[in-house]
Parts: structure tokens; C-alpha cells; sequence
């Protein structure tokens, strides 16, 4: 059996590239920053730390992989999580599979990358993209917008607040656009692209494109929670944003978030690379979809407990 190293295989995508490639028959680990939360394929998924202070301990668990595939990243800065400490560790990931004679890294990167963007989330992916393509190892760059399905958070947080508040703010007038992908469609280009050999960067984009405000729209109707939309400033909106999150013990969604949304970083003018339509699993979801509020800051605190799902 090849070996394959996934990152972050009890958390969100990682766990799903993980259940396609045990699916292959493949030897699977995990190296993660949470070896304690419930592993969710029992014997059949090995954990290991990440011990960025440690090399050679990643280097040993990376040695005789065939491919690893990096979904480790930080949403936002909190705490002792940063995108600087992000970008650092990443950068020490690819150094061990480098010396451990990984052969392939299919690395999860995001839409519209740029190193001279103003959002350091942005700024940040682009230089590993840059530094993994100067490493000479062989790569397959995937560049989702954004994610959906079980574990979600965006569109679960919006059916969620469309179940509980009698209207709805949209930043500016919600005409930029969003173009999610399903994680599911995620793991399969990952696994698909893994036994390739040449480098390739691929925007994993799905197939519907929704404006904001029709997104916002197109949830309520399906889960029978039409709402007014209105039009608010960013500066505004995200007062309520900030004063949801602290009503949750979370971050609803940070400054940097807003506006790479309303510069349409969050959609490509690539062909689509996913194939499952948000409408489609939003209906087959519609019961459950937002009846309980996905808490990205509850899944960084607590290392032990599965990530809620629908």
C-alpha cells in the first residue's frame, strides 16, 4: 500500500481527502495539532503532532510517503494563532517532505492568492505557493473559494441567523460575487491530482455563482426563512458581525473576511472544477441546515471533540 500523509484528517477537508484515499486502499496518517479530538476512521487513520520546534519528527513521519496533501492553515488571527505562525509552519512542512523524499504535495492554497494584496490572509497563501514551487518538488496547487458541506460554517451561519433574526444585513449592496465549492468535490480533485506528475494550479471553484445577496436569498428560500435584505456599511455590518461573535463566544467574521468578500476574492473566471450544486445539497439539507450555530473558536479550543456537523 502507498503511503499518503494527509494534514488536519479529523478536522474539515483534510478528513475528506482522508476517506477518499482509504477508499483507494492506501496507507493513510494524519499529522495535526489536535492527536487527542475523536478520529473519526478509528485504527485506520495513525496520528502524529505537528512539532514545527522538531524537524526531524515530521521529517520521520513524512519519510516513505508517496504524496502529502497540506490543508493546514489558520482562519484568522486569535490568540496564538496567526498567519505569520500559519505561513512559518507551513514553510517547515514543506522542508520536511522535501527531505523526507515526499513525492508529490497537493497543497490547499485559496482563490485569487496575491502578494501584494492589503489582506494578509491572501498575501500569505501566495508566498507558499511561491515557496513551494521553488522547493523542485513536484505540486498540484488547489485554489477553492469557499467551502461547503457538513462541517461548514458560512452558509450554515447564514441559515442560522436567517432562522433566528427578522431581516438581514448585507455589506454594501451585495452584488459581489461568490462561487462555493462542495469539500466533497475538493477531496476528489485532491486525490485525482495526487498521482499525477506535472505541476499544476487548479481553481477548485463549483458550478453555481451566486451575487451575495442572492446567496443570502437563495438559503432563506430553500429553509423557508425569507427575510428582508438590507444594505448596510461595512463598518456597520461588521459591528453586527462582531456583536454576534461575542454572543456566541466566536468570531462571526473579521474585517479581512468582509473585504475580500467585497473585492470578490471569493470566485474565480475559471470553468468550474466542482460538480454539486449548493442549491441541490442546501434542499437535501434543508431540515437541519442552520439550526445550530458552527463555532469556528469552540473547534481551536476545544482538541478533543469532533467538529459539529449537519
Amino acid at each position: 500500500m502507498e503511503k499518503h500523509v494527509v494534514t488536519g484528517a479529523f478536522g474539515y477537508s483534510g478528513k475528506y481527502i482522508a476517506a477518499r484515499l482509504l477508499d483507494q486502499g492506501r496507507e493513510v496518517h494524519t499529522l495535526t495539532n489536535s492527536p487527542d479530538r475523536e478520529n473519526p476512521f478509528g485504527g485506520k487513520v495513525t496520528a502524529t503532532p505537528f512539532d514545527f520546534d522538531s524537524p526531524e519528527r515530521m521529517i520521520e513521519t513524512l519519510r516513505g510517503a508517496e504524496v502529502l496533501y497540506n490543508t493546514y492553515w489558520v482562519r484568522f488571527n486569535y490568540g496564538g494563532f496567526s498567519h505569520e505562525a500559519a505561513v512559518n509552519n507551513t514553510l517547515k512542512l514543506f522542508s520536511a517532505a522535501q527531505q523526507a523524499g515526499v513525492r508529490r504535495v497537493v497543497h490547499v492554497s485559496i482563490a485569487n492568492p496575491s502578494e501584494q494584496s492589503e489582506l494578509e490572509y491572501f498575501r500569505g497563501k501566495a508566498r507558499l505557493e511561491r515557496e513551494l514551487i521553488a522547493s523542485g518538488m513536484s505540486y498540484c496547487i488547489l485554489r477553492p473559494t469557499v467551502l461547503f458541506g457538513r462541517e461548514d460554517v458560512l452558509v450554515n451561519n447564514i441559515a442560522w441567523t436567517l432562522r433566528r433574526l427578522p431581516l438581514f444585513g448585507v455589506f454594501g449592496d451585495g452584488q459581489y460575487r461568490i462561487q462555493p465549492i462542495y469539500v466533497e468535490d475538493l477531496a476528489q480533485l485532491a486525490v485525482e491530482h495526487a498521482s499525477r506528475g506535472e505541476n499544476e494550479i487548479i481553481d477548485a471553484v463549483g458550478p453555481e455563482t451566486f451575487t451575495f445577496r442572492g446567496l443570502v436569498e437563495t438559503i432563506g428560500s430553500i429553509i423557508g426563512r425569507k427575510r428582508p435584505i438590507i444594505s448596510v456599511s461595512p463598518r456597520m455590518g461588521y459591528y453586527a458581525v462582531w456583536m454576534l461573535g461575542k454572543l456566541k463566544g466566536d468570531i462571526f467574521l473579521t474585517r479581512e473576511e468582509i473585504v475580500g468578500l467585497m473585492q470578490g476574492k471569493l470566485c474565480s473566471d475559471s470553468p468550474p472544477t466542482g460538480h454539486t450544486k449548493l442549491t441541490e445539497w442546501c434542499r437535501r439539507h434543508a431540515d437541519v441546515l442552520g439550526r445550530k450555530y458552527a463555532n469556528e473558536l469552540a473547534r481551536r479550543k476545544n482538541r478533543r471533540k469532533a467538529y459539529d456537523h449537519l
